[in-house]
């Protein structure tokens, strides 16, 4: 069998105190019509990635609703998720000559029917991840269950190449869905293509209340300065959220704000092999300055740590240049910290009003904005306040389970 990630269940009613109460009963009311429905969410990693990341907190609150929910990984070795990774960068944009070979194009999808194979067959709605599983439905074509496929990046140019060997096997499904209608892209033809953005779980240990005082400690703890700035970047290392041009952004800003001080907290998941290379370049960047550090999920620094980064540092930046949505944004906002972030794929979904300001398409805009911020406190204070009012409105946990169940239901009744 996939692997089964063990989950507990969570209370819906905690959002009513932060939450409209029309939400919560949509939710709830949801719930009811839905009862003993069974779904599996199938991905490719248990850790390291936004999928997982909301993943730990969604299944949870499904549970609590009535509805059997559980959450599968596929199984790959390091071949198979080198060409899923080639696979996640193209429709992104990126070239992927591999895919013309036939055994490029064999493996990936003998993996997903190997997987196929060892799926649990009894759930009413299977929703798969991204495009390293895409090929399951195909491989399961007794099922009578209902398929969704879910794309997180940005997928509205990608290589055509990719895109035309994917799209006969996402075709197969009953629905996809998209962070925003322009990530489709414009040849799918499906019975339903529907667009929902993810989403924070305000309760979780990332993103729960922590003083200020215990989080300043934790980081004078790893080294840093609490009479000096900090800037914070929180990611994957993956080359699509610029990482060295956070730190060029950074080298240019502290000639103007001596002994400013840079953070980057990096993730490593099972399906991601070209995140060693990436760290290894940025930590041999790292070597050459004493206020610049580089942290990691393998090294201790967990979720609770990440809240503190997040609550603790003056500014958070996030500078990609392809983003499917950005969960750490929303993190950030929910903290009330300001954020400067690339003005690419769902961040500016997550930047409206006077956070647009900060959503930047160059390095040397990226460090304007870091001094601009660190020179006015109560600047700072003001979009931090907006950025929590836009997150509790529009990108909490409850919204996206709304959204989704509401797509099930649809599909259900048909």
């Amino acid at each position: 069998m996939l692997y089964k990630i063990s989950l507990g269940t969570s209370d819906i009613n905690k959002y009513r105190l932060i939450q409209s109460r029309e939400l919560i009963d949509e939710v709830v009311s949801l719930g009811k019509d839905l009862k003993g429905l069974r779904l599996c969410h199938i991905n490719s990693t248990p850790f390291g990635g936004g999928v997982a990341e909301l993943l730990v907190s969604y299944i949870p609150l499904l549970r609590v609703l009535g509805i059997e929910a559980d959450w599968q990984v596929i199984r790959g070795d390091r071949h198979f998720f080198t060409i899923t990774k080639g696979l996640h960068n193209a429709l992104q944009g990126a070239p992927l000559e591999e895919i013309k070979k036939q055994s490029v194009r064999r493996r990936y999808l003998s993996n997903n029917l190997s997987n196929a194979r060892e799926l649990d067959p009894n759930y009413d709605v299977f929703i798969v991840n991204d495009p390293q599983p895409a090929a399951l439905r195909h491989y399961s074509p007794e099922s009578k269950a209902k398929w969704i496929w879910r794309c997180h990046v940005d997928s509205s140019q990608p290589d055509a190449t990719v895109w035309n060997f994917l799209r006969p096997y996402i075709q197969e499904y009953d629905a996809a869905v998209f962070t925003t209608k322009k990530f489709v892209p414009k040849n799918l033809r499906l019975g339903k293509i529907t667009t929902m953005t993810p989403a924070i779980c305000a309760f979780s240990s990332k993103n729960m209340f922590i003083k200020k005082y215990v989080c300043r400690e934790m980081l004078e703890n790893l080294g840093f300065d609490h009479n000096r700035f900090l800037v914070t970047q929180v990611s994957r290392f993956d080359r699509w959220k610029d990482p060295f041009g956070t730190i060029s952004a950074y080298r240019l800003a502290k000639k103007e704000i001596p002994g400013l001080q840079l953070a980057m907290i990096g993730s490593f998941a099972q399906d991601d092999p070209e995140g060693w290379d990436m760290y290894a370049d940025i930590q041999a960047e790292a070597n050459k300055d004493d206020d610049m550090f580089i942290y990691s999920n393998l090294t201790g620094i967990g979720n609770m740590e990440v809240n503190a980064f997040q609550r603790a540092s003056d500014v958070i930046i996030q500078k990609s240049i392809r983003e499917g949505f950005g969960l750490v944004v929303a993190e950030a906002l929910w903290k009330e910290t300001p954020v400067i972030a690339g003005n690419a794929g769902g961040i500016p979904l997550q930047m409206t009003g006077n956070l647009s300001n900060y959503l930047v398409n160059s390095v040397e805009e990226c460090a304007e904005k870091i001094v601009h911020l660190l020179r006015d406190p109560a600047l700072c204070q003001r979009l931090g306040e907006e950025g929590k009012e836009i997150v509790t409105r529009e990108f909490l946990m409850p919204r996206l389970v709304r959204d989704e169940l509401r797509l099930i239901k649809s599909l259900v009744n048909k």
